[in-house]
C-alpha cells in the first residue's frame, strides 16, 4: 500500500503535469497494492477550496466522489490509535493534518508519496517521490 499526501492526491487527480513527476504518477498508477488517502485529506481539500487556495472543477462533494470512489482509492479513517500516534510525533510540522497523514502511513506500514521534504525527517515514515 501507498498513501498519497494531500498535494499528491490533488495533482494526480487533476492531472497537474508540471507538479507531479511522471515517475511518481507511474508509481501511483502501477501500485500493485491499494492506494490510500487519509480521511483528513478530505478536510484539508474542503478547507483549501473554501479559502480559495485551490479551485475545484465541481462541488467539493462531487470532487470527493470522483477523486476517491471513481479513482479506486481507499479512504483510511482517523482512528484513536492514529490520533495518538500523530500527537506523539516530534514537533517538526505545526499542521495537525500533516501529522495525521504521516501517522496514517506509519500505522498502515505504507510508503507516503509526498514532495514535502520535512516529512522524511519523521521517524518511522517511508517517503517516496520519484522525479
Amino acid at each position: 500500500m501507498i498513501v498519497l499526501d494531500t498535494h499528491t492526491w490533488l495533482w494526480w487527480i487533476q492531472g497537474t503535469a508540471d507538479a507531479l513527476p511522471s515517475k511518481t504518477k507511474a508509481l501511483i498508477e502501477h501500485e500493485p497494492g491499494p492506494v490510500g488517502i487519509a480521511s483528513v485529506s478530505c478536510l484539508e481539500v474542503a478547507w483549501l477550496a473554501k479559502k480559495g487556495r485551490i479551485v475545484l472543477p465541481v462541488s467539493v462533494e462531487d470532487f470527493f466522489t470522483k477523486a476517491i470512489e471513481q479513482a479506486g482509492l481507499v479512504l483510511l479513517p482517523l482512528t484513536p490509535l492514529i490520533a495518538a500516534k500523530s500527537a506523539a510525533l516530534p514537533d517538526l510540522h505545526r499542521d495537525p493534518i500533516d501529522r495525521v497523514i504521516i501517522a496514517t502511513a506509519i500505522d498502515h506500514n505504507a510508503e507516503l508519496v509526498s514532495k514535502d521534504e520535512l516529512v522524511s525527517r519523521y521517524p518511522g515514515v517511508r517517503v517516496r517521490w520519484d522525479s
